[in-house]
């Protein structure tokens, strides 16, 4: 795992040098391990490593056999043993024994079909020194992050924001148009990011850029093709792909510690079930809100070791602030603050990778909010047979109940309606776009709607004779996925330059899950039904069968407790504030909250965010100490 950076210009290759390194040192948090860097009069390539597999010859970038392409590469790809013989028998010859340089000669002899063949998480770019040419791509999930974006004449792409701000032709501005849409989805939900003019790559996309041109292609999609199969059967089908997946993703170098995440939910379980590693790690909070108890109970049960902390609301609340300089963009899911402090836990007891439960929920209909919306078992048999209904009659159906009052009419309807008709966006819906109008300054109160963030993606499969539920996962396995879920798990855990492995959230773990019928998955039984029997066969049954959780976070108790809401207070005071909001309706928004009329703590935790991130970027030039160190080297 990785950090790279590059830039395409004509300036001179000593400034190229001075300005890579800079560059680099932004992001060591990615690699603190070791370092490369290239450059000439039409590219500068930067690199930091975080070393798995080759770790004495694996540095970047990479050159092909006669230097005519160079590689820089964040990732980890699953199958590289396979392909590397595969090349070596069709005439290659490798330098290195490193994943890597599979990709630089499989684009070779492939080109961009390359990435077909690949089963992993990565982001990488390969330059063409003959052609001038970029070729990059990032992998099917989003599961690795990559930017891009060309200002003044310079073109720069890199795994972080952060990595292109000490360049003398990057313009930091705010992207207005990014805002209001936050506001609703909770994360950066448009293909611009709060930089203007820079760039998400999607994912299961890539491009080329020659010669000032920039073009972006998709390779790969999410496909629910149903299969006519037993339930027994589906069932042996996720439990065997499970099983193949963590045994892919629990590879490293000998000597390279890999161990995984547990909480009480079922799918980190099953992860660590299935990979049985010398350690798991828990994170909890000194409340309430804590699932270590549970953590510890169920390693005891697989007879594991389990290392778990619990997190002063002091420590939790206080860091918030380095949180969201490393997400690059305002995020205001609450989980990526354990998330950070378990990553920091891992890498602090000496593992440099940890494989986790990300991707279960998208890929196996876990979610209760694709419709499961009553507690009778009479209700949900009856919607289970609607459902099985052809989608004309559905869809009438649905439309009947449309603005009905009774008790399971919303469980029947979100089964029934089509996507766009049950108004589901995703896993995050906080402010509508009138309450964010409302307290948007006129200026800001723009940006992309709903229904152009939503409709490139819902196209592709509204029409499609298929379950709804399948529809709203396609839906969050390309915005909430890849916004939300694998940002936070990537940035937060590269900030303690750890590692993190997601096998649930594998191409051939999709197909399976693809070809799993949604009546199997979401039914009157619970969610991601198959899958908690396939977790069933290697868990306790009441950690298959017990409710998601998520990451409980205590951000109504803190905004309740008047130390902390005197310093959300404070922030929403300050005169910058002003740019954004209607000061005083975020300030009476804040103090019902406080005084118990209201439950607001999703809309405050989510302007307190941006103000946060906002400040660290754009107002205190917020940079890490070692970061400053490294930069008083190269200056």
């Amino acid at each position: 795992m990785c950090g790279i950076v590059a830039f395409v210009d004509n300036e001179d290759p000593k400034l190229k040098d001075s300005l890579i390194r800079k560059m680099k040192n932004r992001i060591i948090h990615r690699g603190p391990d070791s370092e490369g860097q290239y450059v000439d009069e039409n590219v500068a390539l930067g690199f930091r490593r975080l070393s798995f597999i080759d770790v004495k010859s694996g540095n970047q970038p990479i050159f092909n056999e006669d230097n005519s392409m160079a590689i820089e590469f964040n990732g980890e790809i699953y199958n590289f043993k396979e392909l590397r013989e595969e090349l070596i028998d069709l005439g290659h010859t490798f330098k290195t024994h490193a994943d890597t340089e599979v990709i630089l000669h499989g684009y070779e002899q492939w080109g961009d079909d390359v990435l077909k063949r690949l089963r992993g998480m990565f982001a990488f770019i390969i330059w063409d020194f003959k052609n001038k040419d970029m070729f990059g791509a990032r992998d099917h999930f989003g599961i690795k992050p990559l930017y891009y974006g060309k200002m003044n004449g310079t073109f720069f792409v890199g795994s972080e924001i952060k990595a292109f701000l000490d360049h003398p032709n990057f313009n930091k501005e705010l992207n207005k148009n990014a805002l209001k849409p936050y506001m609703t989805f909770q994360y950066s939900a448009t293909q611009e990011t709060f930089f203007k003019d820079i760039y998400k790559l999607p994912e299961g996309h890539y491009f080329h850029y020659k010669d000032g041109q920039f073009d972006m292609k998709e390779y790969w999609d999410a496909d629910f093709d149903p299969q006519d199969e037993g339930f027994d059967k589906a069932v042996d089908n996720i439990e065997d792909i499970v099983s193949d997946s963590v045994k892919a993703h629990s590879f490293a170098d000998k000597g390279i510690k890999v161990g995984s995440f547990l909480s009480a939910g079922v799918d980190s379980s099953y992860v660590t079930a299935m990979m049985r590693p010398d350690n798991t790690f828990s994170i909890g909070f000194d409340s309430t809100y804590d699932e270590t108890k549970q953590a510890r109970e169920l390693a005891a049960k697989l007879d594991l070791k389990n290392t778990d902390a619990k997190l002063t609301n002091e420590e939790a609340f206080h860091t918030f602030p380095l949180i969201q300089y490393y997400l690059d963009e305002p995020d205001s899911n609450p989980s990526v603050i354990p998330l950070y402090f378990l990553t920091r836990l891992a890498k602090e007891n000496g593992y440099k990778a940890m494989l986790s439960g990300e991707g279960a929920d998208e890929l196996f209909a876990g979610y209760i909010d694709y419709g499961f919306n009553s507690n009778s078992m009479l209700i949900r048999w009856f919607t289970d047979k609607l459902r099985e209904l052809p989608q004309e009659k559905r869809y009438k159906i649905a439309k009947w109940l449309d603005g009905k009052h009774f008790h399971g009419q919303l469980h029947m309807f979100r089964a029934l309606a089509p996507v766009r008709e049950s108004k589901f966006i995703g896993q995050a819906y906080i402010f509508s776009p009138d309450e964010a109008a409302d307290i948007l300054q006129e200026k800001y109160n723009c940006g992309p709607t709903i229904d152009d963030i939503i409709d490139p993606i819902l196209k592709n499969v509204e029409d499609k004779d298929i379950d709804e539920v399948a529809k709203k996962q396609y839906l969050d396995i390309h915005k909430f996925m890849p916004g939300d879920i694998c940002l936070k798990a990537d940035k937060m855990s590269m900030a303690n330059s750890l590692e993190l492995r997601v096998p649930l959230l594998d191409r051939e773990v999709m197909r399976v899950a693809g070809h799993t019928p949604t009546k199997y998955l979401f039914n009157r039984h619970g969610t991601k039904w198959a899958f908690r029997m396939a977790a069933n066969r290697h868990l306790p049954e009441e950690w298959a069968t017990r409710p998601k959780m998520g990451f409980p976070v205590p951000v109504r108790a803190w905004l309740r407790e008047k130390k902390y809401y005197e310093e959300v207070r404070d922030l929403f005071e300050q005169d910058f504030v002003k740019e954004f909001f209607d000061q005083d309706k975020i300030l009476k928004l804040l103090d019902d909250n406080f005084n118990g009329k209201i439950d607001g703590r999703r809309k405050i935790w989510t302007i307190y965010t941006f103000l946060v991130w906002y400040k660290q970027y754009f107002i205190d030039d917020f940079i890490p100490e070692e970061v400053k160190k490294l930069d008083e080297v190269v200056e």
